[in-house]
């Protein structure tokens, strides 16, 4: 099956019985942002060093900053997830220090206005479930499931979402196949029957692929060359507004 959807274009899944979606989180079902990466660790290190000559913060938020960025590289290189208490631990922080604590805040406000969920989420995912199609979710994170979905209940859609998966409560981080077929066993359905979204090829399209699950590119991100990584796989389908996933899914059913 072929044909634009809606600004859709369908690269040619075969039709079949879709009983799940499942979508990555930043860039996908948040809009992207391009952020000041090196800003999020200065505003925690001057609320952890609030009186201290700003170098002394700067060195610190540098120390914070190298220990993420190789856990992403970990990531890319091994497979392997990070979690954010891991980072600061590296950096030689302890999580329940008063100070780390002022600090997580001023960094999660940071992130705040980056975080909001895509108007379209709720309408797509509402006409998944009228149509008997479950909604999951799959995020390569350092942020913990608690943080995730407390995001998704102050946006209005954690009572669409079936099943979650977050890279931070797992040993894997995609593209590996096994964080897929975690999520494709907690979701209730098999690869075969599940259908990835994401914004990203490496993570988005060759991942849930190799673990026998088509993919829909989203390619609204602006990523950094740096995190890009090269790859041959191509999307069963590109969907250029949200809402073309319901339109590709549907067809791929058969109901359209």
């Amino acid at each position: 099956m072929t044909g634009d959807v809606r600004g859709g274009r369908d690269t040619g899944g075969n039709a079949g019985n879709v009983g799940a979606v499942i979508f990555d989180w930043g860039g996908t079902i948040t809009p992207w942002h391009t952020v000041d990466i090196d800003e999020q660790w200065r505003v925690f290190a001057r609320e952890f060093h609030p009186e201290a000559e700003a170098g002394l913060a700067d060195e610190l938020a540098a120390r914070i900053w190298e220990a993420e960025s190789s856990g992403w590289s970990r990531g890319r290189d091994e497979g392997a997830s990070a979690r954010l208490e891991d980072i600061l631990a590296e950096a030689g922080i302890v999580a329940d220090d008063p100070r780390a604590v002022a600090g997580l805040a001023a960094y999660q406000a940071f992130w705040e206005p980056h975080t909001w969920t895509d108007p379209q989420i709720r309408p797509l995912w509402e006409g998944l479930h009228d149509n008997g199609i479950r909604v999951g979710v799959l995020s390569n994170t350092i942020w913990s499931r608690e943080y995730h979905r407390g995001l998704f209940e102050r946006d209005g859609v954690l009572d669409l979402v079936d099943a979650d998966v977050y890279s931070s409560e797992t040993p894997w981080v995609k593209p590996n196949p096994e964080i897929f077929r975690d999520a494709s066993r907690r979701i209730g359905v098999e690869p075969a029957r599940c259908v990835y979204v994401g914004d990203r090829g490496y993570e988005d399209v060759h991942g849930p692929q190799s673990a026998g699950m088509r993919a829909i590119l989203v390619p609204h991100s602006d990523i950094p060359e740096s995190q890009q990584v090269r790859h041959d796989a191509t999307p069963d389908a590109v969907a250029h507004e949200l809402l073309d996933v319901l339109d590709i899914v549907l067809r791929w059913d058969g109901r359209r």
